[in-house]
C-alpha cells in the first residue's frame, strides 16, 4: 500500500497563498485518483478537490473553487494543492489520499484508502 506524507502547510495572512505537497512513497501515483480533504476542529473531514487517474479532470469544492488548484507530478510521484486568496475559514489539518489505481474520482472520503498523515493550515485574520 502506497504511502503518502503532506508538506507545506504553515500560518498565513488572510489572502495569502500556499502550497501542499504529498509525496508517495511505495506505489506511484501515475493513473490514480488524488484527493485532498480537510478537516477543522469540532467538524467532519470535507472535501476539498479531487484529480482524476489520468491526471486531466479536476474537482473542486465550491468553497475553494476558483482558489485552489490541484496538481499532480509523475516524475516527482507528487501530488499538490495551490491554495491562494486564503481565507480563516480555511484553517484545517489538510489531508491528501488516494484510491486504487483507475478508479473514478470521488468526494467521498470513505472512497479512499491511503491517507497522509495531515498538515496544518492556519490562516489568520
Amino acid at each position: 500500500q502506497v504511502q503518502l506524507v503532506e508538506s507545506g502547510g504553515g500560518l498565513v495572512q488572510d489572502g495569502g497563498s500556499l502550497r501542499l505537497s504529498c509525496v508517495a512513497s511505495g506505489g506511484t501515483l501515475r493513473s490514480t485518483p488524488m484527493g485532498w480533504f480537510r478537516q477543522a476542529p469540532g467538524k467532519e473531514r470535507e472535501f476539498v478537490a479531487a484529480l482524476d487517474w489520468t491526471g486531466t479532470a479536476t474537482n473542486y469544492a465550491e468553497s475553494v473553487e476558483g482558489r485552489f488548484i490541484i496538481s499532480r507530478d509523475n516524475a516527482k510521484n507528487t501530488v499538490n494543492l495551490q491554495m491562494n486568496s486564503l481565507k480563516p475559514e480555511d484553517t484545517a489539518v489538510y489531508y491528501c489520499a488516494t484510491r486504487r489505481r483507475f478508479a473514478p474520482w470521488s468526494s467521498v472520503a470513505s472512497d479512499y484508502e491511503s491517507w497522509g498523515q495531515g498538515t496544518q493550515v492556519t490562516v489568520s485574520s
